[in-house]
């Protein structure tokens, strides 16, 4: 972010816990869990009928009944209801992107605070009529007579009747995101002992976090959860190597339940603001949002890895702000599947990849894997797609705070092949 009007606060953030999807959740709406995520935000930082200066949320599961989703949740809320708000999508970047899209604009001088969020739930999905049923149903509403709508409604047949779920799948390839990665992992020689040992590792990382009560101030109980139930404190490497594959059922297959993010229901928001704004309401500063990047990869006609393309943003990033990829206390990278991760950091230290790919003279090099997801990451904590973003932002603003300076980079990959990323610092 290049000569900012404003420095970017990061005052906070809040979540509901995030749950196994067709659980607690079941039955709830985005706007309802939205409403609750928010409503925190306003309690915690005293927001009750204040005007901000704009409200950014989004979800990748959406009906089209919730074509206005966030300016309803900000009219569920206590804030006042002229505070104006926008949706943003952009697959499981897009409370990632909520963020850079608020922090820029308080960063120009447009608004002096704003809220960042999103949410996601596999357990009210929008389930909807087949086009064709849809388009006969139009037909039906447009005829003028008795007679020619009898006459159309006669056409519908049994097949138009089949509901269409919604799929996690790449429109272009018909591929699911884990298909996808056992390509990755495949091409990169990923093992599935290193797979497994990941997902321990954050999960190990969480319960710890959780012990220590980290997360005490961030997640608010929910529909009955008070914490992350995903999380399993007990699982074991050996525990996670019995688990059979999921994606590639053959001898090759390395995809598991266990080294893979489960479908995940729950909601994040983060509050931001000018520093102006943060010492006139008396609010203490976390850290501060410095720059953002969003990148893609053409994973369609060039073969890119689907789930690469972090590894661009994150380039691009580096290379506007004079930074080496060493150069951070912190890294918050999403654990779509353990096996994405871990191609990403294969890539980063491939000579070959970062000329080829990244057009850099030199590999990006390694990074202290003790330094990451510090607080547990996706595989341990859940991945609603369109909250991970704001939860990463929320987890390492606060991890910040603690250390009291320093700086931390954020990666997100999305569908479609691209990828997220932003600079935090204290």
């Amino acid at each position: 972010m290049q000569n900012p009007v404003n420095r970017v606060a990061i005052l906070g953030s809040q979540r509901i816990p995030f749950v196994r999807s067709f659980k607690e959740y079941t039955r709830t709406p985005n706007q309802e869990m939205l409403i609750a995520t928010v409503n925190a935000l306003v309690n915690k930082f005293s927001l009750q009928g204040k005007i901000l200066g704009d409200v950014a949320l989004g979800a990748v599961m959406t009906s089209s009944i919730e074509w206005n989703i966030a300016r309803e949740v900000v009219l569920g809320t206590e804030l006042d209801q002229r505070t104006p708000a926008f949706n943003v999508q952009r697959a499981c970047g897009t409370s990632l992107e909520t963020v850079d899209l608020i922090a820029l604009k308080i960063a120009a001088g447009q608004i002096e605070s704003g809220i960042a969020g999103g949410s996601d739930t596999n357990s009210d999905l929008p389930v909807m009529a087949q086009r064709s049923l849809a388009w006969k149903l139009i037909d039906i509403n447009n005829a003028r007579t008795l007679t020619e709508r009898i006459k159309k409604i006669l056409r519908i047949r049994p097949v138009d009747l089949k509901p269409a779920f919604p799929g996690i799948v790449e429109p272009r390839t018909h591929l699911s995101m884990g298909q996808h990665t056992e390509k990755m992992v495949k091409e990169w020689k990923i093992t599935r002992v290193e797979q497994d040992q990941f997902a321990f590792v954050s999960h190990m990382k969480a319960a710890l976090a959780y012990k220590e009560g980290f997360y005490d101030d961030l997640v608010i109980p929910f529909k009955g959860a008070k914490r992350d139930t995903i999380l399993r404190e007990d699982t074991t490497p050996e525990k996670l190597g019995k688990l059979k594959t999921a994606f590639d059922t053959s001898s090759s297959g390395t995809l598991t339940a266990g080294n893979s993010t489960a479908l995940t229901d729950g909601a994040a928001a983060v509050l931001l603001s000018s520093e102006a704004y943060a010492k006139e309401n008396g609010l203490e500063i976390e850290s501060y949002f410095v720059d953002g990047q969003s990148a893609a990869v053409d994973y369609v006609n060039r073969g890119a890895g689907l789930l690469m393309a972090p590894t661009v943003a994150v380039a691009q990033l580096l290379k506007r702000n004079n930074l080496n990829l060493q150069d951070f206390d912190f890294y918050e990278i999403h654990e779509a599947f353990a096996g994405q991760v871990l191609c990403t950091l294969k890539a980063w230290e491939s000579e070959t990849y970062c000329r080829n790919e990244l057009d850099l003279d030199k590999p990006l090099g390694s990074i202290d894997r003790t330094k990451m997801n510090v607080k547990g990451g996706s595989l341990a904590l859940g991945h609603p797609f369109g909250a991970t973003g704001a939860r990463c932002v929320g987890t390492l603003s606060k991890t910040l705070k603690e250390k009291g300076s320093g700086r931390g980079l954020i990666s997100v990959c999305t569908g479609g092949g691209m990828g997220v990323a932003a600079i935090l610092e204290r």
